[in-house]
C-alpha cells in the first residue's frame, strides 16, 4: 500500500469517527428529553454502524458509515404522576441513553480518531523524509 492509499484509509476513518462522536453528542444532549405528548415515546438513542468499502481509484479498503440506527433497548419508566407527559398510571418514559455507555463510546471514538491522525502524521513524515533524501 502506498502512502496516498494509507492517508486515504486514515482520512475515511477520521470522517467515520467524527460522525460517531457527533451521534454520541446528540445522544448525550437528548438524554433528558421527554416525550412531546402524554404516553408518547421520548428520544431514542442512535448508534452509528460502519462498513468497509473498496475505493476503486486507489484499491484501498476504506471505512464508510453504513447507517445510523435507533437503539431498540427499552425506555426507563419513572413514576412521576404530576408530570404533564405521564401516562394514565403516572409513569414517564425516559430516553434509553446511558451516560456511562456514551462516555465509554466517546472515549473509544476519540482514541480511534487520534490513531488515524497519528497514521496520517506518520505518512506525512515519511513523505518529508523521502523528499529530503532526494535533495
Amino acid at each position: 500500500m502506498d502512502l496516498d492509499s494509507s492517508i486515504s484509509v486514515s482520512a475515511s476513518g477520521l470522517r467515520a469517527q467524527a460522525l460517531r462522536m457527533r451521534v454520541i453528542a446528540e445522544n448525550l444532549a437528548n438524554s433528558d428529553s421527554l416525550a412531546k405528548e402524554a404516553g408518547g415515546d421520548p428520544y431514542r438513542r442512535r448508534v452509528a454502524t460502519f462498513a468497509t468499502e473498496v475505493d476503486r481509484a486507489t484499491g484501498a479498503t476504506e471505512v464508510k458509515v453504513k447507517s445510523i440506527t435507533p437503539d431498540k433497548t427499552e425506555f426507563q419508566r419513572v413514576y412521576q404522576p404530576g408530570n404533564p407527559v405521564a401516562d394514565a398510571s403516572g409513569y414517564v418514559m425516559r430516553p434509553n441513553v446511558n451516560g456511562l455507555i456514551e462516555a465509554a463510546d466517546m472515549k473509544a471514538a476519540q482514541r480511534s480518531y487520534e490513531a488515524n491522525i497519528n497514521a496520517i502524521e506518520s505518512a506525512r513524515n515519511l513523505t518529508m523524509r523521502t523528499i529530503d533524501l532526494l535533495k
